[in-house]
């Protein structure tokens, strides 16, 4: 991934996605806002107890930062589920916005957001049929099969194909910090099958499993025929200076933005 300074912020964006035309994507950092402690700097979650004000300066600065306008900007109420919705201008917005984990649009200067602190933020962009797609994929997420659905819900709303996609898989909790339970490991081993090198197990009498989410979902997304996939290989709980980490810092923390916007070639 490629970092970014802008304006006192830090993003990253995926080097195979600059490589084509059509898109301004950002990973964004914790740095650069407005809010204090413990969520500090840059946080975008609006319910994780920060100071409103402070939130609405900070997705303002993460708009302006890629040339948009926070108040154009469609989400969705994130659950951790496999639900994708489509975003079109002339549909009403929603308030609170409709609860999915993934959203589409083919609306050029559209702006998506959604929001993190450990769970997987997946980017999805057909350069051919021009469609943006941005997903949240926790471990209940990733099993549920939210990368599959959007690459559906693309190819069903746009005709999209799977070959034309290509997909960021963004910074979250790494398999070496990402300690599950057995029933965890057992949702995984029954969607996957196999679980070498998606279930590792640290020696040491009583360690407990640990999954690695950025290969769950790349396999996820080559099982339904997608091969550009780019993945940061960013943890989030190791690297808590410029990302939020809800498993690192105990549940007392902020949210990450991921930002995304189609734009005129």
């Amino acid at each position: 991934m490629r970092r970014i300074k802008k304006n006192g912020l830090v993003f990253y964006q995926f080097e195979r996605l600059n490589g084509v035309g059509g898109l301004r994507h950002g990973v964004f950092t914790r740095l650069g806002g407005v809010s204090k402690p413990p969520f500090d700097s840059l946080n975008v979650g609006s319910t994780v107890g920060d100071d409103p004000a402070s939130v609405l300066t900070n997705r303002r600065r993460m708009a302006q930062a890629l040339n948009v306008r926070e108040a154009e900007t469609r989400t969705t109420w994130q659950v951790h589920g496999a639900e994708v919705i489509i975003a079109r201008r002339d549909d009403p917005e929603e308030w609170p916005p409709p609860q999915a984990d993934a959203i589409v649009t083919a609306e050029v200067g559209l702006p998506l957001v959604m929001r993190f602190a450990d769970c997987v933020p997946l980017v999805l962009y057909d350069p051919a049929r021009r469609v943006l797609a941005l997903a949240h994929a926790g471990w209940r997420g990733t099993v549920a099969g939210v990368a599959p659905a959007v690459v559906r819900a693309m190819q069903e709303a746009f005709g999209c194909r799977p070959s034309d996609i290509i997909v960021g898989i963004g910074p979250s909790i790494g398999p070496e910090r990402y300690e599950v339970g057995p029933e965890v490991a057992a949702r995984v081993r029954a969607v996957f099958g196999d679980e070498a090198g998606l279930i590792e197990r640290p020696a040491g009498n009583g360690s407990r499993p640990h999954l690695n989410l950025w290969e769950a979902n790349r396999r996820a997304l080559q099982r339904v025929g997608v091969r550009q996939i780019e993945v940061a290989g960013i943890c989030t709980a190791s690297n808590t200076r410029e990302f939020y980490s809800h498993r690192a810092e105990n549940g007392r923390t902020g949210r990450f933005g991921l930002l995304a916007v189609l734009e005129d070639v």
